[in-house]
């Protein structure tokens, strides 16, 4: 009599791999629906930081707004504010730009209702950190400033720590920097100044990166190729499963 190899599984054994099989594709289809719903979600949030970026600059919110204001609803708002640069608060913070290494300068304005918002007046090389150097000699300076506000970025930068006591800054951390230049009020938000300067020397503004990770659809084919990938598997343990059985089947009858 030939021999048939592997026996069949037991209707218990078959019953425990259908049921991790039916887990498993449930978890993957479900990850890859809700991989769907993020796309979405993100697609909808470029488009909507697109039309913020583009459009005309609006008055930035005050402090009776402040609590309100948030990354969702206000983050890359194109908008606009008036009074006077505090030349001698200003903060310098490491960065890494297309224009190469050096700092943003961040000035605080003081307002006609004397609150102050931070405003990164742009990059500058490390030649150029002194504030003499970058058209900042003046204690006071009035100006009108338009850009994109952008929200607070506590505690520092990858692996560097903001060093308040030593004055070195790896983040924009409205907050922290309020604190160590003795500023209050402070809007909890910043503003990254537009490209247009008065002068040559100026801080160069106008290099806001926005970009947004975007490999949802990535994911979500690959969360399904798995579910389906487990209906495949399902298949064949079914498919091998009735060849056995044909199989020992056919032996019994010739024994």
């Amino acid at each position: 009599m030939k021999s048939l190899g592997r026996k069949p599984r037991s209707m218990l054994a078959l019953a425990a791999v259908l049921v991790g099989a039916l887990a498993l594709f449930g978890v993957f289809v479900a990850l890859g629906t809700w991989q769907v719903y993020r796309r979405s979600w993100k697609l909808d949030l470029i488009a909507r930081v697109e039309q913020r970026v583009h459009s005309p600059p609006v008055e930035a919110p005050k402090e009776p707004q402040w609590p309100a204001v948030t990354a969702a609803n206000s983050e890359y708002r194109h908008v606009r504010v008036a009074g006077t640069f505090l030349n001698g608060s200003e903060t310098l913070v490491q960065a890494t730009t297309e224009l190469g290494a050096g700092f943003w300068v961040l000035t605080p304005l003081r307002q006609a209702d004397a609150t102050l918002v931070l405003v990164n007046r742009g990059f500058v090389p490390p030649e150029r950190r002194d504030r003499a150097a970058h058209g900042a000699a003046s204690p006071t300076t009035p100006a009108t400033v338009t850009g994109l506000l952008r929200m607070t970025e506590p505690g520092g930068g990858f692996l560097r720590h903001n060093d308040p006591g030593a004055n070195r800054w790896y983040s924009r951390d409205v907050q922290a920097i309020a604190r160590a230049r003795g500023l209050n009020p402070v809007a909890p938000y910043f503003i990254d100044a537009d490209s247009t300067s008065a002068s040559p020397e100026a801080p160069v503004g106008g290099l806001t990166v926005i970009s947004f990770h975007n490999s949802h659809l990535t994911y979500l084919i690959t969360w399904y190729t798995l579910a389906l990938m487990v209906v495949a598997g399902v298949w064949i343990v079914i498919r091998e499963e009735r060849r056995l059985r044909h199989g020992l089947g056919s032996v019994d009858g010739i024994s």
